[in-house]
């Protein structure tokens, strides 16, 4: 992997691979991908390298709070206009007029909102797992939307300070808790419930889950630095209630922008009316439901994931080569 690292002109210093192929074509579009929580660069290593090798320019990178990226003390620069704006200056770094975007869990949330931050900046969309979910008229705080969608309980968790050093403290069973396989899901959404489960010393945490040792420990070396910034995500929601009503953003995406959503049937995290109603704001989606597959995607189905984006890229008419 090529990694590189920048200061952008909103002033945070990014780490992001930037892997260029060497049969580039200038005229197949970049394609930069966004992970989500808890994630790194490292979510899309499956993803990479077979993008690449079929002629693509891939950039992946830590988002602001994760990896070797800035981590700013403030919650506010987590709100998904300063992350967008973030990802703009990224690109202006790196001279890429636009782009394809892809975003994961957060990611997707962020790609989502990036359409209607940046829309100039995209040639096309890919969402997974978390599908599109237009600015609401009428703020609703975290605990209200647990209340809404059971599924999202763990929010009001990661919200809560309390959670930045109860997680630092137990990171091996919480990511074995997160990084879970369909089979063998945690079927937790209160508060009080995962909280309960992370610190609990009795439960191997390693049963059914999707990373191996190697990857496990790397993700623990990557949040030994504290998880203050990545759970700021969760505790941006009247910042970004507040900057998105301000601007009056549209809850239509552009009505000429290509977008593909990928989600598996067993990720419990996945609002299925959610899914459903995305057709009422965006005008040219495609939907594809991986069967069995939980919120994982690009690990339960990395070669699916791969050659869907490739064959929706393909169907754009950005022609490649299969190098799987």
């Amino acid at each position: 992997m090529n990694h590189r690292t920048a200061q952008i002109s909103t002033g945070h210093i990014y780490h992001f691979i930037d892997q260029v192929p060497s049969n580039h074509d200038p005229a197949r579009p970049p394609i930069i991908c966004l992970h989500g929580f808890p994630d790194s660069w490292f979510g899309w290593r499956h993803q990479i390298g077979p993008w690449c090798r079929n002629g693509f320019r891939v950039i992946v990178p830590d988002m602001l709070g994760f990896g070797e990226t800035d981590t700013p003390h403030d919650s506010s620069a987590y709100s998904t206009k300063n992350i967008c704006n973030d990802i703009s200056a990224l690109l202006d770094f790196l001279e890429i007029p636009k782009a394809v975007v892809i975003g994961h869990d957060w990611g997707s949330y962020i790609a989502g909102r990036f359409a209607l931050w940046h829309p100039d900046r995209l040639i096309a969309l890919v969402m997974l797992s978390i599908p599109y979910i237009p600015p609401t008229i009428e703020y609703m705080s975290v605990e209200e939307v647990a209340r809404k969608f059971p599924s999202y309980g763990y929010q009001v968790y990661y919200a809560s300070e309390s959670s930045t050093s109860e997680i630092e403290e137990n990171l091996v069973p919480f990511l074995g808790v997160i990084f879970k396989t369909p089979e063998k899901p945690w079927q937790w959404s209160k508060l009080e419930e995962l909280r309960t489960l992370i610190t609990n010393k009795q439960i191997d945490f390693t049963d059914g889950c999707l990373l191996n040792e190697h990857e496990l420990q790397f993700y623990v070396s990557q949040f030994q630095r504290g998880m203050r910034g990545p759970l700021s995500y969760y505790r941006t929601t009247k910042a970004r209630f507040e900057e998105e009503k301000e601007a009056q953003l549209p809850a239509n995406l552009p009505p000429d922008l290509p977008v593909l959503f990928m989600y598996g049937t067993k990720d419990i995290a996945c609002s299925l009316s959610s899914v459903r109603n995305a057709h009422k704001f965006i005008s040219r989606l495609k939907i594809v439901a991986l069967e069995d597959v939980g919120h994982w995607v690009m690990i339960e189905a990395q070669d699916r994931v791969t050659s869907e984006v490739l064959q929706y890229l393909a169907s754009l008419g950005f022609y490649h080569k299969s190098h799987m």
